[in-house]
């Protein structure tokens, strides 16, 4: 018995020391600066520009599991189309971005839907509240930018030992400010997680992992993640979404016009969706969400 507990004493004193030792930057990972990071980020976006992928979705979201195949067509502009298979069922919905617009074509209600592309609009078929452009950067690996980002401080993930770039966007939408997770890929850098926090939430961060990933030559060596996961403010990865990727069919490849646009089926009805006024937030900031990037040292 007394063996047993100095046994587990000494393992739980190892783990913290480990995990002290992480919370420190190493010395061999001197601070890269924040415009190294921030050149970087941007030479993948303009090295990447469209991916079609076959996933599996599955979102936990108020503790309720949904399943479906979901094919995706992504253009960092912000285009996006999503086609949601489920088993037995088959095809059960289509989902379009095109410019400021959304359509959606739900073959269970049997009804279409169609109006501005804004976060509750996007997010009717994969609960990803976040504007079009930012769901595209998330879906091909990596943070949305926009005009006017600038980079910032550098901190310290001890837990993905990674070098962290707060990332200003001051014509945002969903996303004034950005954490962006890096760790070093031959002579540049792999995103492997990022957080945002909105206007509207200060201190409250969805947030973003990139597992499981592989590397790619689109023209450049890229590395895409094998899987995606997305957590709302205030929630864990455990109740949000989840994106494995299955095949990815084309990288880079012109996507066409009419890819993008859906016709409401004879005998269907048509809504006209507007946008839910932007939410407001008195909750406190959440330091102990998990993956959150860590306060300076």
């Amino acid at each position: 018995m007394i063996h047993g507990r100095w046994v587990l004493l000494a393992a739980v004193l190892t783990a913290a020391c480990a995990h002290g030792a992480a919370a420190v930057r190493p010395a061999d990972r001197p601070t890269p600066a924040p415009e190294v990071l921030f050149q970087a980020l941007v030479a993948r976006q303009a090295a990447l520009r469209t991916v079609e992928l076959e996933t599996k979705t599955t979102s936990w979201l108020g503790h309720e599991r949904t399943r479906a195949t979901v094919l995706m067509l992504v253009e960092r502009s912000g285009r996006l189309r999503f086609e949601a298979d489920v088993p037995i069922q088959g095809a059960v919905a289509s989902l379009v971005v095109r410019g400021r617009e959304f359509q959606f074509l739900d073959l269970q209600q049997h009804v279409f839907r169609h109006g501005p592309a804004c976060p509750a609009n996007v997010a009717l078929m994969i609960p990803i509240p976040l504007l079009p452009e930012e769901i595209a950067a998330i879906l091909l690996g990596d943070a949305p930018l926009g005009e006017g980002a600038r980079p910032g401080e550098v901190l310290w993930d001890g837990e993905r030992r990674a070098d962290v770039l707060v990332v200003d966007r001051p014509s945002a939408g969903a996303a004034a400010r950005l954490w962006i997770s890096f760790t070093p890929s031959g002579s540049s850098y792999d995103v492997v997680a990022v957080a945002g926090e909105s206007p509207a939430g200060a201190g409250r961060r969805w947030r973003v992992a990139y597992e499981g990933s592989t590397r790619i030559d689109a023209g450049a060596p890229l590395t895409l993640p094998g899987t995606i996961r997305f957590a709302e403010p205030g929630r864990s990865f455990d109740d949000g979404v989840e994106i494995k990727v299955k095949e990815r069919m084309g990288v880079n490849r012109p996507l066409r016009d009419e890819s993008f646009v859906l016709t409401p089926p004879a005998g269907y009805p048509v809504e006209t969706l507007g946008c839910p006024p932007a939410p407001t937030s008195t909750r406190a900031a959440d330091p102990g969400a998990p993956g959150s990037p860590p306060p300076r040292r």
